[in-house]
């Protein structure tokens, strides 16, 4: 194909929302100096990318390049973050043919490349290349085991194509499930689950096979359920996967759950904890010694309230020791213990070896059973800090699960400083954020529990480029602290119900997590919708 002789500057169309500020001045100065009109501004939020672009320029060239193709009524155009000669030289390079310019924001372009370049996009061939072989029909384990090992087959492509479009989506969890004539891939994005690809039903046991393969699974072994775990590298990133199978109708199903190690630590105020919150939350940190529960449900971010607490009073004069399952975030300067049921590694085991290993701060990645709770309570009162998540819908539920356990109330009253509850709520998506007026169950619910409508009026997102149209983008914590006091203890020790410790923590300033979201709905930062959704609701 030829190569393009020149960039058409094109003439300057309307935009809805025009940018400002240094991308536009940047703009013009280049103009400027090739004797050019200014260059218009594209704002990627409406403006649809070509999907046809990956046939045009390829993916490391858009990242090169910072430019992605954009979809127009006739010829060729780019949205580059720098349109220097380099940069434009770059494009006729790639591109081969003439092509108009416009510019747009650095970030918002390769937010956009991230979604045009699909992983996903040649699969097609790849479950093609697994059908004409027909390897699954009627052959035996040992076959699919040999075919799931073979780093060039279509199956082996095929898991590592979801894996790697999860990461880039951003998902949590990828969900492989046998449907009838199909199986289904579905991720969980910001807590909720959206479907994402189809494959054919023979695929299932060869994808099952392959996943049981690189997290050293037993493949013969089909009823049982097992857990395993894979580290590898994703597009130069350290990702640690865990990986849950289970017999259903129809095969297995297999959860991967995705935990991408290059993300950053986070402060207690950026997780969404309140300021006088997390005040009072840190100093409670500083204790010499206690127990410290942060309790919610599965994938309601307790792991990473603990780790950025663990930030909070991590320093050089501190012998600090976690046992988890897994080893979620690594820190450099803390001695971490991985569990591993198979060697004999598990968190009551490992908890007493800890405590041999003169611990000053000791963190229990979770609280499964009566001789882990049992441990963590006396370490607690042997003048250890203790923090610990466990499995409860409330803060006060979290102290009736330690004496379900059979944990005594004495020991419980005497080691526990604090409980932390939680949940996660999607935050609106701020590039399309625009009003609305909630439906009158919504607002029944919002003055249910104190919640006051925001001051200019409600909001949430309509959709667009950057939030993959749902409206909303990343999520932010909700909490609810009950610090143990004296009249809390006395409560313990006569094991009074849950509403009486909810009542009296409430009278000593707790807020609940329904008021907390009710707070983040008042501020523009969530939906009455997704409140209702995520918040779990008990008498508030």
């Amino acid at each position: 194909m030829r190569l393009g002789k020149r960039t058409d500057t094109p003439v300057p169309e309307p935009v809805d929302q025009p940018m400002t500020g240094s991308l536009a001045d940047a703009a013009a100065e280049h103009a400027k100096a090739r004797g050019q009109r200014p260059l218009q501004e594209v704002d990627l939020r409406s403006v649809t990318p070509e999907p046809a672009a990956t046939a045009l320029i390829k993916e490391a060239t858009a990242r090169e390049l910072v430019a992605v193709q954009l979809k127009t009524g006739n010829g060729v155009a780019f949205a580059v973050a720098d349109p220097s000669d380099a940069v434009l030289n770059g494009l006729r390079a790639a591109a081969g043919m003439p092509f108009t310019v416009k510019v747009a924001r650095r970030e918002d372009i390769l937010h956009v490349i991230g979604a045009t370049y699909r992983a996903l996009t040649g699969i097609d061939s790849r479950v093609k290349d697994f059908e004409a072989r027909d390897v699954l029909r009627k052959t035996a384990a040992r076959t699919v085991a040999a075919v799931s090992a073979n780093d060039e087959a279509p199956v082996v492509q095929v898991v590592q194509l979801i894996i790697t479009q999860a990461l880039r989506d951003r998902a949590s969890d990828v969900h492989i499930e046998p449907q009838p004539e199909r199986i289904r891939i579905r991720f969980r994005i910001d807590g909720a689950l959206h479907d994402v690809l189809d494959l054919p039903e023979s695929m299932g046991p060869a994808i099952v096979s392959r996943i049981k393969i690189i997290g050293g699974m037993n493949i013969v072994e089909r009823r049982r359920p097992q857990d395993g775990q894979i580290s590898m590298d994703v597009e130069g990133r350290a990702v640690d996967i865990r990986v849950s199978t289970t017999a259903v109708v129809g095969g297995e199903k297999v959860v991967l759950r995705l935990l991408d190690k290059s993300r950053p630590l986070f402060r207690l105020e950026q997780l969404g904890m309140p300021a006088e919150m997390a005040k009072r939350y840190a100093a409670l940190l500083r204790s010499p010694y206690g127990m410290v529960i942060c309790a919610g449900p599965t994938g309601s971010g307790k792991t990473t309230t603990l780790y950025g607490s663990l930030g909070e009073i991590n320093s050089p004069d501190r012998n600090i020791m976690t046992i988890e399952d897994p080893v979620e975030y690594t820190f450099p300067s803390i001695n971490q213990i991985q569990i591993n049921e198979q060697a004999g590694i598990t968190f009551a085991g490992g908890l007493k070896s800890i405590l041999r290993q003169d611990p000053d701060i000791i963190l229990v990645g979770e609280v499964r059973d009566v001789e882990t709770a049992r441990i963590a309570v006396q370490s607690a009162l042997t003048g250890h800090f203790v923090l610990s998540s466990l499995h409860a819908t409330d803060a006060a539920a979290a102290l009736h699960r330690l004496l379900d356990m059979g944990i005594e109330n004495f020991l419980i009253a005497s080691s526990v400083t604090a409980v932390l509850s939680q949940r996660l709520v999607r935050r609106v998506c701020t590039y399309c954020t625009e009003y609305y007026q909630p439906s009158k169950e919504e607002l029944v619910f919002l003055d249910s529990v104190g919640g006051a409508p925001p001051k200019d009026g409600f909001v949430r997102g309509a959709g667009c480029n950057f939030c993959a149209n749902t409206g909303y983008l990343e999520r932010i914590g909700v909490y609810e602290m009950m610090p143990v006091s004296e009249p809390i203890r006395d409560l313990i020790l006569s094991r009074a119900s849950h509403e009486e410790f909810r009542k009296l923590a409430r009278y000593e300033g707790m807020r609940t997590l329904s008021e907390a979201a009710a707070h983040l709905v008042e501020a523009g930062v969530t939906t009455v919708a997704e409140v209702l959704r995520s918040v779990y609701v008990i008498g508030s």
